[in-house]
């Protein structure tokens, strides 16, 4: 069941603890041993809240830090909350945790992109102040999602991680100090369907406490349109607005708790958008109408704040994609701030989600050059204890997300090695798992170019079919003439294997900001124009292809390498959000569309 996102409410109140916290990084490990929790951080510096501390401090000591790192501020609680259950929530924390309030722990927590939470009710004083202190630790390991491996240099500890993307650490997303009343709602999910003009919306509610659950689902307007007694059933809604894609009508769901004389004692709301998802032969459905998916794989990546969320750049890279002709966008590689998924759920932008599973590939490594990788799946490698990690970031994934009528669909991985039956035996459960938790939607992952129609273990799991594929780029490099042919042989072998929808969740091609070529020249905004230009021809030709997702929305920084100069230049905005030649390129083709 969805856990609750704090909210002011007739019986709710939240504290938003951004800001400077003090900060302090633990190469050695030392912290844990020595308790820093237990008085004010020494040897510290100040860390904004919500951002990624490694290109805060000009130091690459910081920038590369492999370990634990210390964040501490203290909290006045208010004293209005004499009685009230108060409840400390992490929005973020990458890649795990260990909180404590003042002297004691209270919470630990395993994944960077999901939240947390936990009741700290007899650990604090209405009216009083409370030391938080929380230590994050960046360290990947095969058990990790994603994964990762460490060395010890002379030169100290380095870690190696197998994607392309830099890993940014620290609290990423907003802290929260939020109440509820002692008897309390404690989650609520929805359902909608549709039947021609007649909208259904399905709740459940759960409860702590003996109280009687009611809900009332309101239009745009505020204008009551159902109502229901009891912890479940189903709203019917007349003329009924649907959610589409462009038009982010939402209700609002009002959820409550009354004692045996009437009174609240608990509300909570949520919005809902009516919509139905479908997979109906090649054809992607949503309100029973074939969508074509336009859009990117994106990152929360920025200068300056790494993978800190920020309200102005989000809505800045949401003006861009409507600028553009964008509808729809992957949460590549992780699950992005829900902040994101609220705001495409008010403005009609689909959304595929996926897990942190990136980088569970060892076969890839051997084009670049790694003769020494083991095979991918074992139980030193990616074997039973990751898989228990990526189950559990299934599970909160679909936890934290099932109730946004943005998410269309579930990503359970991004390029796995999807080879043999090792692979389908690690696979098999996730797609289970998240089928078991939301019957709703698709599920899916993305294949790499290693798994061809004819051996990929994992395609006939999916609903769809999603293709990451670089003819052009990584393969038949600068010759679009044969990258042409090629690209289109391979999606008719997947259509006509298969017989899904197919999305080509990747495509595209570096290119440097003002490097222009006379000729198509690869890394020049021009050949990167015409790259994308030859795909869109191909898509238009095979009927299957039901959606185009660019990688990638805009340049972004990974790890240090001599193939990734200042990062994966791939995008069609450079890093601070400036067109390249291909963004114009784009928006005449998808805003014809």
């Amino acid at each position: 069941m969805p856990m609750l996102r704090p909210q002011d409410s007739p019986t709710r109140e939240r504290k938003c603890l951004n800001g400077l916290w003090t900060f302090r990084l633990d190469p050695e490990g030392a912290g844990r041993t020595a308790g820093w929790w237990r008085a004010k951080l020494d040897q510290a510096r100040e860390m904004p809240v919500p951002a990624s501390y490694n290109d805060i401090v000009p130091d690459l000591a910081v920038r590369d830090h492999v370990g634990d790192a210390w964040y501490q501020t203290t909290v006045r609680v208010p004293r209005r909350w004499t009685g009230e259950r108060i409840v400390l929530r992490f929005d973020a924390a990458t890649h795990r945790a260990v909180v404590w309030v003042d002297d004691a722990a209270v919470a630990e927590h395993e994944g960077g992109y999901t939240p947390f939470e936990v009741d700290i009710t007899d650990h604090v004083r209405p009216g009083g102040t409370v030391r938080v202190t929380v230590v994050v630790n960046n360290e990947l390991s095969w058990a990790s999602v994603p994964p990762g491996i460490q060395q010890q240099t002379a030169n100290g500890r380095t870690q190696n991680y197998f994607h392309d993307f830099f890993n940014y650490a620290g609290l990423h997303r907003s802290v929260w100090l939020y109440t509820t009343p002692p008897t309390h709602i404690t989650s609520v999910s929805v359902d909608t369907g549709l039947d021609g003009g007649t909208g259904t919306v399905r709740y459940a509610i759960q409860q702590t406490g003996n109280a009687e659950p009611r809900v009332i689902l309101r239009d745009a307007d505020g204008v009551q349109v159902a109502e229901s007694e009891g912890a479940e059933g189903t709203l019917t809604v007349p003329d009924v607005h649907p959610w589409a894609p462009g038009d982010g009508y939402l209700y609002e769901l009002e959820a409550s708790l009354h004692d045996a004389d009437g009174n609240l004692v608990d509300s909570y709301t949520q919005p809902v958008g009516v919509r139905t998802v479908q997979v109906r032969g090649t054809e992607f459905l949503i309100n029973g109408e074939p969508f074509y998916f336009r859009g990117f794989g994106k990152h929360e990546d920025a200068p300056i704040r790494g993978k800190g969320h920020d309200d102005a750049l989000m809505v800045h890279d949401f003006e861009l994609m409507e600028w553009i002709g964008a509808n729809s966008f992957r949460t590549a590689h992780y699950p992005y701030a829900e902040e994101v998924l609220d705001y495409a759920d008010r403005h009609g932008i689909v959304v595929i989600d996926e897990t942190a599973a990136v980088g569970m590939n060892l076969r890839v490594l051997v084009t670049y050059g790694r003769t020494d990788m083991p095979p991918t799946y074992t139980e030193q490698t990616i074997g039973s204890a990751t898989q228990r990690n990526h189950l559990q970031a299934v599970r909160e994934l679909i936890d934290r997300d099932r109730n946004h009528p943005s998410v269309v669909m579930w990503c359970v991985a991004n390029e796995p090695d999807a080879s043999g039956q090792e692979a389908r035996d690690y696979f098999a459960p996730l797609f289970a798992e998240a089928r078991k938790l939301d019957p709703t939607r698709p599920v899916g992952f993305t294949n790499m170019i290693a798994d061809r129609p004819d051996t990929c273990a994992l395609s006939d799991l999916a609903d769809i079919i999603m293709v990451n594929r670089y003819y052009g780029w990584y393969a038949h490099t600068g010759d679009l003439a044969l990258a042409e042919p090629a690209l289109e042989a391979e999606l008719r072998a997947w259509a006509d294997r298969h017989g899904k929808p197919i999305i080509v969740s990747e495509y595209g091609a570096d290119a440097i900001a003002g490097l222009h070529a006379v000729v198509d020249t690869p890394w020049s905004e021009e050949y990167q124009t015409r790259l994308l230009e030859m795909y869109h021809r191909v898509f238009d030709r095979v009927d299957a292809v039901v959606g185009e997702h660019i990688w990638n929305f805009a340049d972004f920084a990974t790890q240090t390498a001599i193939i990734r100069v200042d990062g994966n230049k791939k995008g069609v905005f450079t890093r601070d959000r400036r067109p390249k030649a291909a963004a114009h390129a784009i928006r005449r083709r998808w805003r014809k569309i």
